[in-house]
């Protein structure tokens, strides 16, 4: 089988570098999800979604890592957002992954947002570490370890910014770029608005949302070329 992969960068800095790659199929109704984690590990990404439907209101969406099929996950939902978009011509209000609760979305000037329920988040252990440097300073871990870790540390506290770097080497993941779904806990952890800078300089925006336990994420995307992928 060839697919048709298209490609985007989601959460890239302000200048558009950096960013997670992210794989999305369109039309994929009646693909078998067990292509999904085949697909991304293939691609080397730590998630891909496919796209089964489209209507006047958003989509439904499966959300795939190198391992399993996803309840929810931050990067791929503001991806996939962006990519409905482009591909359609207008914005889409609400993603609905397939085993979670539906996902509002929109977009601000350069940023586009989603809004999602915590519980469906992965869990993350937090490790918070005193200074930038640690954090940087750390070691990827095997992923024998199996770990599921967001180590961080304060940039500016006053201002809101952090410093990350995430190993979830249960995902079948070493290191993740840009990991949405630990920015979605960390706006409901600190009770504020944050800019994370995680991986080699990806930029996450989050807040909490009106909702208890609900939290926004929202980043840039940035278009790359599709790709052609045998399975």
């Amino acid at each position: 089988m060839t697919m048709n992969v298209l490609v985007v960068r989601v959460f890239a800095a302000e200048d558009g570098r950096h960013g997670n790659e992210l794989g999305v199929v369109l039309d994929a109704q009646g693909l078998d999800s067990a292509l999904g984690p085949e697909l991304t590990a293939r691609l080397g990404f730590s998630e891909t979604v496919f796209v089964d439907r489209v209507d006047e209101h958003g989509a439904d969406v499966r959300i795939f890592n190198p391992t399993a099929e996803m309840k929810l996950a931050g990067h791929p939902l503001v991806g996939v957002s962006r990519v409905i978009a482009d591909a359609t011509g207008g914005q889409p209000r609400v993603l609905r992954p397939r085993l979670a609760d539906p996902v509002d979305t929109w977009r601000e000037g350069e940023i586009t947002w989603i809004r999602a329920n915590s519980a469906f988040a992965p869990d993350f252990e937090f490790v918070r570490h005193p200074t930038a440097a640690q954090v940087e300073a750390l070691p990827v871990p095997p992923l024998d370890e199996k770990t599921h870790h967001q180590h961080w540390s304060w940039i500016d506290e006053q201002a809101g910014v952090l410093r990350a770097r995430t190993f979830v080497g249960r995902m079948g993941i070493p290191e993740d770029e840009a990991t949405g779904a630990a920015a979605i806990h960390q706006a409901q952890r600190l009770s504020r608005p944050v800019t994370i800078r995680q991986g080699r300089g990806s930029v996450i925006h989050a807040r909490p949302a009106a909702a208890a336990g609900w939290s926004e994420v929202g980043g840039r995307v940035v278009a790359e070329p599709a790709r052609l992928v045998e399975l």
